[in-house]
């Protein structure tokens, strides 16, 4: 991959070549600006003679893939890994909060001025993922000069996708119109008949989720069956269970969440970038086979990018995964016991500890010849896990835990994890 450059004044500059940027560091004409993506800074006067650099950006609801060529060069390409925890934190935090209420704690005034949203008001999990696409658009924008944004976006009918038929007054009925609820529409859509034993006569029927809204299921009709009594037990919904063995029989129940967010993205893209050259994955598929690319994030976000013919396409491509450094929470859910203070005063578990002894979380050290990233600390030691999400531990030891003094900084991360990879 090639480095970016910035001039004295802080204006990017063309990409160089790596060796080009070791012999500038050598030699102390540039300093190193930030690491990932790796930039550095001239510390003298040069000319500034630039192109049109063109971004390409391949929008998602997991990954995304960007691309940035100039010409027929690519000079560095990679995907960025979203977060996907957000909603489940949030269903932790509200029942911690719920059993706090329902305990004897400190007493707080119930407020009433804080129940109205904002007209753009997205859910957490979205409003992340759409400010993390806009954050590395930005940046990418910002290492080059005269950038040319091309950007990928996705427009879905989520219900032609569940029904292909549909068309005119059906989008405003829907699947359970004419039932009394879906309850009833599940019953007649599997002939009255439990999907599990296949009887029906004489028989309670019941309704059951195919995937639990533990696990992240819903209530739509799509991930609901029907199931009789006598299958409808506590200990068939154990693992091992006749629903298990019913799920893992059948196909896994279409999920529709990614859709309306791709839907909410492109909205959100046409008013944030107006001047971007807008394009559709009907184009791109077409034109990344006939370059004979394989099918990966950063080779569409290249094809995005508007190239017709590559020269130069490095073997290296950046993958970017975000890391939750905090978890933000006062105390523990359960207090310990064998406290002297109350809960609320306790200092923090060493566990949620951010930093020690000069040692942030998500910290790259090298310890035992490999590299790793800190993931969590204890008493004069900290968890390292590697690329492949191990934990490097000591040879022929069992315990996870790794000493400080045995660690070596090799450079802060912050709230990102920078992978380099090598393509296939």
């Amino acid at each position: 991959m090639r480095v970016f450059v910035f001039n004295m004044r802080g204006r990017p500059l063309m990409p160089c070549s790596q060796r080009k940027a070791r012999l500038l560091l050598r030699e102390n004409k540039a300093m190193i600006y930030k690491y990932h993506p790796f930039t550095i800074q001239l510390t003298y006067t040069t000319g500034e003679t630039k192109q049109d650099c063109h971004i390409g950006i391949d929008t998602g609801s997991k990954y995304i893939g960007a691309a940035v060529r100039s010409e027929d060069k690519v000079f560095w390409k990679g995907e960025i890994e979203l977060r996907q925890d957000i909603r489940s934190n949030l269903d932790t935090k509200r029942i911690y909060r719920r059993s706090r209420r329902n305990r004897k704690t400190r007493y707080r005034k119930p407020r009433f001025l804080n129940r109205k949203r904002r007209d753009e008001w997205l859910p957490p999990s979205l409003q992340s993922r759409i400010n993390h696409t806009f954050h590395w658009i930005d940046t990418l924008s910002s290492l080059v000069p005269n950038p040319i944004l091309h950007i990928e976006v996705g427009k879905f009918d989520v219900a032609k996708m569940i029904n292909p038929e549909i068309h005119g007054v059906d989008y405003q009925h829907g699947q359970t119109y004419g039932f009394f609820d879906e309850r009833y529409f599940v019953f007649a859509r599997d002939n009255y008949t439990c999907q599990c034993c296949g009887k029906s006569k004489n028989k309670i029927l019941n309704t059951h989720h195919i995937i639990y809204r533990s696990n992240g299921g819903t209530n739509r009709v799509d991930n609901l069956i029907t199931v009789c009594t006598d299958c409808h037990t506590s200990q068939n919904h154990r693992k091992g269970g006749i629903f298990y063995q019913w799920q893992e029989q059948h196909k896994k129940v279409k999920q529709y969440k990614e859709p309306p967010f791709m839907n909410t993205l492109r909205k959100r893209i046409f008013v944030a970038y107006p001047d971007a050259e807008i394009t559709y994955g009907s184009e791109t598929t077409p034109k990344r086979k006939a370059m004979k690319l394989d099918k990966t994030h950063y080779n569409d976000a290249i094809v995005i990018s508007g190239i017709n013919e590559i020269k130069e396409n490095p073997e290296e491509w950046l993958l970017i995964k975000q890391f939750r450094k905090k978890k933000r929470s006062l105390h523990e859910a359960t207090a310990r016991k064998g406290r002297k203070k109350p809960n609320r005063n306790q200092t923090r578990n060493s566990k949620n500890t951010p930093y020690y002894k000069g040692f942030y979380l998500n910290d790259k050290v090298s310890v035992f010849g490999k590299s790793g990233y800190i993931t969590g600390f204890t008493s004069n030691a900290a968890y390292i896990k590697d690329e492949n999400n191990d934990y490097i531990t000591l040879p022929n030891k069992t315990y996870k835990q790794v000493s400080i003094n045995k660690m070596k900084l090799e450079c802060h991360n912050n709230n990102w994890q920078y992978i380099i990879k090598n393509a296939v």
